[in-house]
Formats: C-alpha cells, sequence, structure tokens
C-alpha cells in the first residue's frame, strides 16, 4: 500500500515540476495550441494537453487571414484575454494575436528591410497616413521619393497638402524604419526603397560627366532635371541650384527655365542618392574679361534691376551685373536708395572696383574726387 502511494506521489510530483503545468498562461500572453473543435461561434483549442482556451465572439476577429477556415488539429497562436472563464477555460482572442503577430512581422521587415507594398488612406501637412497589413504607419513628405515629393513654390502649405491628398488610394512602395509597438506609432519610408534601386544607376555617374535631361520641376532654390545615364533606361535626377544655373545673378530660376526645357549640364557633385549639376559650367565664364570690356573709372550706362536697402544691383550687359553700393549714390547719406531710382531705370554708373576671381564688379554715382582736382589744376593752367 506504502508503495502505491509512493508511486502516485512520484508521478504527481512529475506533473507538478512539469513546465508547462507550472507556467501557466497569464493574461496578456501570447499561446500557442492546437485546435479541439470549431463549432458555431466559437473555437475551442488544447494548450499544451493541460488546459482548453476558447475563443468566442468579437475575438474571432483578427488582424489576418491566417485564421480563416481553420480544421481540426492545426495549430494556432492566441492571446490571453481571461485567464478562467465561467466554464473553467481560459478566454482567448484571435484578434489580439492578430494585432501582436502584425507587430513582430513589422520588427522583422524593419531589421530585413525588404521592401512592402502600403496603401495611402490619408494625407496631413507632414505626410501621408498609411496602411501595413492592418497597422496603420505614417509615411513623412521627407521620406518620399522624389517622383512624390510636393516641391512646392513658396513652401505653401495648403498647396503642398492638395499635392498629398492626391496621392489618396494610391499603392506605393516602402521599407519599414521605425516600429514603436508600446505607442502604436510605425514611420515608414518610400525614399529608401528609391535610393536602393538607383544605386547601380547612380554607380555608372562621376563628377565631371556631362548630360542632357528635362526640367521636371522648378523650386525657389534651383532647377531639377531628369535623364538617363548612358546605356540606362533608369531616369536619375539631380538638382541644379540657383548659382549654377547662370554665371549672372538671378532672382529665381524660372526666368531662365520653365518645366519640360531640355537642357545640357555637369555633374558637379554626388552624394548618396544626390545627384547635383552645373549648366553655368557648360559655357564660358563671361568674368574671365570682364577687365578687357571694363575698366576702373569707366562711366558706363546700366539698368538697375533690383534694388536692396544696401544699394542697386546694375545690368552692365546679357553677363555682367554690377552693384552700386548705398554709399555710393550720393554725396550725401542715403536713407531710402528708392528717392534716387526705380527698377528699370537706366544711369550713368563710374566703375570703382573689379574683382573678376569674386565676380564683382562695384559702381558709383559720384564723381571721382582725383578726377575733380586734376580738372582744376589743369583750368587754373590755362
Amino acid at each position: 500500500m506504502a508503495d502505491s502511494k509512493e508511486v502516485v506521489k512520484t508521478e504527481l510530483e512529475k506533473l507538478l515540476d512539469n513546465e508547462n503545468f507550472t507556467n501557466v498562461p497569464k493574461v496578456g500572453d501570447l499561446v500557442k495550441g492546437k485546435v479541439l473543435s470549431t463549432k458555431g461561434r466559437q473555437i475551442k483549442i488544447d494548450i499544451n494537453g493541460l488546459m482548453v482556451g476558447v475563443v468566442r465572439g468579437r475575438e474571432l476577429y483578427n488582424e489576418s487571414e491566417i485564421y480563416k477556415n481553420l480544421e481540426k488539429g492545426e495549430e494556432v497562436e492566441a492571446t490571453v484575454v481571461d485567464a478562467e472563464n465561467e466554464n473553467g477555460e481560459v478566454e482567448l482572442s484571435f484578434r489580439h494575436a492578430g494585432q501582436k503577430r502584425a507587430w513582430k512581422d513589422l520588427s522583422e521587415l524593419s531589421t530585413s528591410g525588404e521592401p512592402i507594398a502600403v496603401k495611402i488612406l490619408d494625407a496631413n501637412k507632414g505626410g501621408l497616413i498609411v496602411r501595413v497589413g492592418h497597422v496603420q504607419g505614417f509615411l513623412p513628405v521627407s521620406q518620399l521619393a522624389p517622383e512624390h515629393y510636393p516641391r512646392v513654390a513658396g513652401g505653401d502649405k495648403q498647396k503642398i497638402l492638395e499635392k498629398l491628398k492626391s496621392f489618396v488610394g494610391q499603392d506605393v512602395r516602402v521599407k519599414v524604419l521605425d516600429v514603436m509597438e508600446d505607442d502604436g506609432k510605425l514611420i515608414v519610408s518610400e525614399k529608401a526603397v528609391w535610393e536602393d534601386e538607383q544605386k547601380n544607376v547612380i554607380a555608372q555617374c562621376k563628377v565631371g560627366d556631362i548630360i542632357a535631361g528635362e526640367v521636371s520641376a522648378v523650386a525657389d532654390f534651383g532647377a531639377f532635371v531628369k535623364f538617363y545615364p548612358t546605356g540606362t533606361s533608369v531616369p536619375l535626377e539631380g538638382l541644379v541650384h540657383i548659382s549654377e544655373i547662370a554665371w549672372q545673378r538671378i532672382d529665381h530660376p524660372r526666368d531662365l527655365l520653365k518645366v519640360t526645357d531640355q537642357v545640357r549640364a555637369e555633374i558637379i557633385g554626388i552624394e548618396g542618392s544626390k545627384i547635383f549639376l552645373s549648366m553655368k559650367k557648360l559655357t564660358e565664364d563671361p568674368w574671365v574679361n570682364v577687365s578687357k570690356r571694363y575698366k576702373v573709372g569707366d562711366w558706363v550706362e546700366g539698368k538697375v534691376v533690383k534694388i536692396n536697402p544696401f544699394g542697386f544691383f546694375i545690368e552692365l550687359d546679357q553677363d555682367i551685373q554690377g552693384l552700386a553700393h548705398i554709399s555710393e549714390l550720393s554725396e550725401k547719406p542715403v536713407e531710402d536708395a528708392t528717392k534716387i531710382a526705380k527698377i528699370g531705370d537706366t544711369m550713368k554708373f563710374r566703375v570703382v572696383s573689379i574683382e573678376p576671381n569674386e565676380h564683382r564688379l562695384g559702381l558709383s554715382l559720384r564723381e571721382d574726387k582725383k578726377e575733380d582736382k586734376v580738372k582744376e589744376k589743369e583750368t587754373v593752367a590755362e
């Protein structure tokens, strides 16, 4: 008899020592089990052969398709929502399990860098609201590919928003950048996918290459040019900064360029996926021979093209502009340059300085005092 009790005790101890038995699921745990039955609006699940779980009602609705058409014996995952219900069963949820699985999958995508397709649901001034599976994410403006980046003149926020809203309903390919499950935040990038696709093509470009392309956009700071590197059918896009469009000073790129214009440019820089171009490098620098065309002391005719608090910008010819500082506009102090002339006025200026390397030429409306003294001496001598 004692031996029998001893055997029973030993078996009980083994059961109690069983890891599956002692590790009782808690609310919030993700557990695995096998389907026992799928009757009506509930699914019974065997958990480690020690307890029965049930998924019913709204908890049957999950965040993915993996729980549809389940069969007996199939292994599934579910989240514990109640350790014991009224029937002594573990209350489970496919819905919560689906959410956990979705976040886990997103975390894996963030690590692997694999591109995925997402649908654009909405837009705000900061970017696009997207859906990745059943999780809502955010695609910031800064992470858009060049073709979708809202290049709006003047940075008008309302026009930017209108441009972003035009993408609603479309699918785009992105990479998962940041996964913050605790905060329910997901950040994705379209630009990261674009950069990967461009790497091989950009590798065929080098500084000094001459490209021919089409102006694809004009912004305050410059113009974008789309071009095809030799031997490829994949387009690239480079930026011609406003300072690299022409040798002369321009107020806005649209003064010389418009979308669809065909242009040639030289690649002057490559930084990752960014390509920088120069149009002016393909033309002769007019400042090289400026000293042959103008000399200090000469009086020249020029047109006022811009007025700033510090003076006038004067167009001397198609290529050369000079600056008449406010201190050179009159013998007396000038507080308001617009009282001396207005834009479009043509006036006679004296060249007071020429700096070809700095592309600067100084002008003045004031008489040369030294020259006047020489004339006075010549008059007295006569």
